[in-house]
C-alpha cells in the first residue's frame, strides 16, 4: 500500500481549507509589509472609525402610480338562438304539404306542415247536425213544463174546493180523495217535463262540445311557424304519417340573438342587469348588447351563475353556438400595473408585493388581483404612488433595510 499520496492528498485537503475558510487567520500570521514612504504626506492618515450601521440589501424597484381602470369582468361563452322551437304533430294523419329544406326564412303563421283531414269534416257535420237537433228539441220540451205547471195550478185549485165543500158538507171524502191524486199527478207532471227540459239543454251543450273537439281536431291539421325565423331542419316529407309527438320541423330565431356566459361566484357581485357587455367571436367579430339575465342559482357542479346577454342581429350574421369572449363593463378601480414577477408571498402564503418604505425598508403589503394582461397584472390594495420591489423581494423580510436601484416598468 503507498502511503505518500494519500499523505500528499490530505495535506493538499487541508491547505485547500486553509486557504477557503481560515484565510483571514492565515492573512494576520504573515509579516506585514513595509510602508512606502509617502513625500507628499506630512502627517499619518487618520483611522476611520468602525460603522456600526447594518448592510444594506441591494435590491431593483419602480415607482408606480395607481390609475383608474374599466374593471371589466370577463367570461368565456357562446351564443345561442333567442328561441328555439321543435314543432310537432299533436294528431295523427298522413303529410300532404310540399316540404321546406332547412335554411329557408319563414314568417310568423307559415304552414310548415298539413295533414290529411281523413273523416274529420264529416265528425264535424255529423256534431253540427246533432246541435241543430238538440236545439229543436227545447222549445218543446219548455212547452211541456209549461202545461204541466199550468196543470198542477189547476189541480191545487181543485183540492182547495173540494176541502172547503166537504167541510160544509157539501162534498164527499171521495171527491177529495180524487182531487189530491191529480194534484199528485200535476205535480209529477212539471217534475218529468223539468227533466225533460234540461236533458234537451244538456243535449245542446253535448253537441257544442262535440263541435269545438272536432274543430279543434282540424285545427291540428295544419303546423304554422310560432315566430318569424330560419327552419333548422327541413320539414317533413309529403306523404309520412306522423303520430301524436312526430317532428314536423325546427325553427330558430336569432334576432335577437343571446350571448350566454357563467360568472364566478367571487365576481357574480360585479355584474348588474342592464350593463353593457362586449364579445368577440371566434371568427373575430365583435358585437355590443346589454345584460337581460343574471341567475339567482348557482350551478351545483360548477357554483356559477348564468349571464345573458342580447344582442341585435338583424342582418342573422351571427349563428347559434359560437365561441365568444365576453367582457362585461363594471365599476372602475384604482390600481397598479405591475410585472407579474414582483408577486410574492408571505410566511401564511398571502399573495402580495414588497415594497421600500419611507425609511428604506422593506415591507411586505397584501394585493388582490384584478386583471392578467400582457404588459402585467393589475392589482389593488397598494397606496397611490408605491416603490415596488420587483428583483430581490425573495431575499428580503419586512424591516430589513435595502438600496434600491430604480428602473422604468418594461426595461
Amino acid at each position: 500500500m503507498r502511503i505518500v499520496p494519500i499523505l500528499i492528498a490530505i495535506l493538499v485537503s487541508a491547505l485547500i481549507y486553509a486557504f477557503v475558510f481560515e484565510r483571514e487567520r492565515l492573512v494576520a500570521l504573515l509579516p506585514a509589509p513595509a510602508p512606502v514612504a509617502d513625500e507628499t504626506a506630512s502627517a499619518p492618515p487618520e483611522t476611520e472609525a468602525p460603522s456600526t450601521a447594518p448592510d444594506k440589501v441591494g435590491v431593483v424597484a419602480i415607482h408606480s402610480q395607481a390609475r383608474v381602470i374599466d374593471s371589466a369582468v370577463i367570461l368565456r361563452g357562446r351564443t345561442e338562438a333567442d328561441r328555439l322551437v321543435e314543432l310537432r304533430a299533436e294528431t295523427s294523419g298522413l303529410v300532404i304539404s310540399e316540404p321546406l329544406r332547412k335554411g329557408a326564412f319563414v314568417a310568423k303563421g307559415d304552414l310548415l306542415c298539413r295533414l290529411d283531414p281523413a273523416a274529420r269534416n264529416a265528425n264535424l257535420a255529423e256534431a253540427r247536425a246533432r246541435l241543430a237537433e238538440a236545439m229543436t228539441r227545447v222549445p218543446e220540451a219548455e212547452a211541456r213544463a209549461a202545461e204541466a205547471r199550468a196543470q198542477l195550478a189547476e189541480a191545487e185549485i181543485n183540492v182547495n174546493a173540494a176541502e172547503n165543500l166537504e167541510r160544509g158538507g157539501f162534498a164527499s171524502q171521495t171527491r177529495v180523495a180524487a182531487t189530491r191524486a191529480e194534484l199528485s199527478s200535476a205535480r209529477a207532471s212539471v217534475q218529468s217535463a223539468s227533466s225533460g227540459l234540461e236533458a234537451a239543454r244538456a243535449g245542446i251543450e253535448s253537441a257544442r262540445a262535440t263541435i269545438s273537439a272536432a274543430e279543434s281536431e282540424i285545427a291540428r291539421l295544419e303546423i304554422t311557424a310560432p315566430f318569424e325565423g330560419v327552419l333548422e331542419t327541413d320539414t317533413a316529407e309529403i306523404g309520412s304519417l306522423l303520430q301524436p309527438g312526430a317532428l314536423c320541423a325546427t325553427v330558430l330565431q336569432l334576432d335577437p340573438v343571446a350571448l350566454v356566459g357563467f360568472v364566478s361566484e367571487m365576481q357574480v357581485a360585479r355584474v348588474e342587469r342592464g350593463a353593457m357587455a362586449t364579445a368577440r367571436l371566434a371568427s373575430g367579430q365583435t358585437v355590443e348588447g346589454r345584460v337581460t339575465f343574471l341567475s339567482r342559482a348557482a350551478d351545483n357542479t360548477t357554483r356559477t351563475f348564468r349571464v345573458e346577454i342580447e344582442v341585435p342581429n338583424p342582418g342573422l350574421t351571427l349563428r347559434d353556438g359560437e365561441t365568444a369572449e365576453i367582457m362585461i363593463s363594471a365599476e372602475g378601480k384604482t390600481a397598479h400595473l405591475l410585472p407579474q414577477s414582483a408577486l410574492t408571498l408571505d410566511d401564511e402564503g398571502t399573495l402580495g408585493v414588497r415594497i421600500v418604505d419611507g425609511e428604506s425598508r422593506a415591507l411586505f403589503t397584501p394585493i388582490t388581483l384584478l386583471r392578467d394582461t400582457p404588459q402585467g397584472v393589475w392589482m389593488t390594495g397598494l397606496p397611490n404612488r408605491a416603490d415596488v420591489i420587483v428583483i430581490g423581494q425573495e431575499y428580503v423580510t419586512d424591516g430589513v433595510p435595502v438600496r434600491p436601484a430604480y428602473q422604468e416598468l418594461g426595461q
